[in-house]
């Protein structure tokens, strides 16, 4: 019907839809494959239900590292908004369980390198002569702000000289520099 419709010129500007039918095509012959009539519902809402609970896992994990830089917690999205089948599901509850085991491994790391920091700021405050002109930031031991400790000498010069060491703790950020606004009149 198609083609007659290809080679008549009646009017060719109105295109023809082919007919449509809600029963699937056969397959093939020597497939030999059979129509599974089963309910993937509970499926569904199963792989649904434990992407939701690892979806919020993150969360929690971004939540708990909340000053740290360069842990990378974005979910990668499936193409557009459509539903998905229960092999993406899967591919989706997949991919997040490989992202909740590398932040957890990664924020596991960065705790390793903070509590070897936050112990070297003690041994810094008991010992400061073995530790001269270390410095530890704030960041260093995972907290915001821009506080410091540096084993310095006392009184400059001259405690450098006699040996004399102790830790300095910045007082936090420096004031905001700039010119001053304009001064009201009354």
């Amino acid at each position: 019907m198609q083609e007659e419709l290809l080679e008549s010129p009646v009017n060719p500007e109105v295109p023809v839809a082919p007919e449509e039918t809600w029963v699937p095509p056969a397959p093939p012959d020597g497939l030999d494959t059979a129509l599974y009539e089963h309910d993937e519902r509970t499926a569904r809402a199963d792989l649904r239900r434990q992407i939701a609970a690892m979806e919020l896992a993150l969360a929690r994990l971004f939540g708990s590292a909340f000053p740290r830089k360069g842990i990378e917690f974005a979910v990668a999205g499936m193409g557009g908004p459509r539903v998905l089948s229960v092999d993406e599901l899967e591919r989706v509850r997949d991919g997040l369980a490989t992202r909740l085991q590398d932040v957890k491994a990664d924020l596991h790391d960065y705790a390793i390198v903070e509590e070897h920091n936050r112990e070297l700021i003690e041994e810094m405050s008991a010992d400061p002569a073995s530790y001269k002109w270390v410095r530890v930031h704030n960041e260093d031991i995972g907290e915001p702000g821009c506080k410091n400790w540096h084993a310095t000498p006392k009184w400059g010069p001259l405690g450098l000289l006699l040996g004399w060491w102790r830790v300095k703790i910045s007082s936090g950020c420096p004031l905001a520099e700039g010119p001053r606004p304009p001064e009201l009149m009354p």
